[in-house]
């Protein structure tokens, strides 16, 4: 065996021994069996919500599992094939069976990153806000090619995506708008994205192609299920109702469907206008509030609150977690983790993993943060 492949089979071994660790492996096992017996129990679903939650965790630790187990048996063949073809000379098989380790490394890393993805909501759907900052219709367009970034990462992974609530800017781009992603670990992986925006740019708005910097906000919260309860008392909320407008200021109805809910303690304001009911958006914004206060709450836990609450407060210089450099350079750097892109292009067109993976890294693994506790 070449000694580049036996440096590459050892780093594969390793990983997928720092994977099991990462995971408790014997106790992980054990708990699995626990949870396997359980499920079959009779009197399981007398509690609902206790069921759910423990079908949740079995799920969970049986993909974690299985996937390591499939590691390393691919592992195992591959290196197997790789003896096999070298002994009788068949280069074609030890070629084939070498590439076949460097996917099995590539598909480790990815899974690495996704054990990183344990918070108490990582699992859940998401609502992802936008929102310009100051700068008239420079920033509104940037904001909406925010909202096509993150809706084309979404799709990247094939992921659903529902929009809530779009409010036009007067000329061009959007003054804001609610997305709803559906997808495995949808707040999981976007919950870094949390933040404000930078876009340094010749403007296609200036007749005198000067260059611009625009600033927008992303603010990411998790769906919640029934089993998470949030109390708000009527007398602490706002409820307006207007006239839901479409692209091009077009009336999707001509009575007053959309719902805003504002929360008086917090400041938080939602609003839906996605559907033509007034009923069904009012529905629809009280769970987006609930969600918004759950956030909140999951915040407040960790060690970074201070600085993302300050982050919320002012779209502008000295908040930004990213910048998007399109002239005099091209460039993208994420101002967190170091993590930079000479392609801007791909990265507007949805290629964000590298931004996320290392934020989430960051964040586990970093002194300046926290995982969020339980809310048990």
């Amino acid at each position: 065996m070449r000694a580049e492949t036996e440096n590459l089979v050892d780093e594969i071994k390793q990983a997928i021994s720092l994977l099991r660790r990462h995971l408790d492996w014997d106790e992980a096992v054990k708990r699995l069996e626990y949870l396997n017996s359980r499920a079959e129990e009779a009197d399981l679903w007398n509690d609902p919500q206790e069921a759910q939650k423990l079908m949740r965790e079995r799920q969970m630790l049986e993909e974690n599992i299985t996937g390591v187990r499939n590691l390393s048996q691919a592992l195992e063949d591959n290196v197997g094939l790789i003896e096999l073809g070298e002994e009788e000379g068949d280069t074609s098989v030890v070629s084939e069976a070498e590439a076949a380790l460097k996917g099995l490394n590539d598909e480790i890393a990815a899974r690495q990153v996704e054990m990183l993805l344990s918070g108490e909501a990582d699992g859940n759907d998401t609502y992802l806000e936008i929102h310009a900052g100051a700068g008239g219709t420079e920033s509104q367009d940037w904001a909406q090619m925010l909202l096509r970034m993150y809706t084309r990462w979404a799709e990247r992974r094939g992921m659903k995506v529902d929009v809530m609530e779009v409010h036009d800017g007067e000329e061009a781009g959007i003054k804001s708008a609610t997305l709803l992603i559906k997808g495995r670990n949808a707040y999981g992986w976007l919950k870094t994205e949390s933040g404000v925006h930078r876009l340094v740019r010749i403007s296609p708005y200036d007749s005198n192609a000067r260059r611009h910097t625009s600033f927008a906000s992303a603010w990411i919260y998790p769906v919640i299920d029934d089993t998470i309860d949030i109390d708000i008392p009527d007398s602490e909320v706002r409820i307006d109702t207007y006239r839901a407008s479409g692209a091009g200021g077009q009336h999707v109805n001509t009575t007053d469907s959309a719902v805003r809910i504002t929360h008086i303690p917090s400041g938080i304001v939602v609003q839906c206008q996605k559907e033509r009911s007034q009923h069904k958006n009012r529905a629809t914004a009280w769970d987006m509030l609930r969600a918004r206060l759950y956030e909140e709450e999951l915040k407040k836990r960790e060690d970074a609150a201070n600085a993302t609450e300050a982050s919320k407060t002012d779209i502008g210089w000295g908040h930004q977690i990213r910048s998007y450099v399109l002239q005099p350079y091209q460039l993208v750097k994420d101002l967190r983790t170091g993590v930079e892109s000479t392609s801007p292009q791909d990265v507007l067109d949805g290629k964000l993993d590298a931004f996320m993976e290392a934020a989430l890294s960051q964040r586990v693994h970093g002194s300046d943060g926290a995982e969020v506790e339980d809310l048990a």
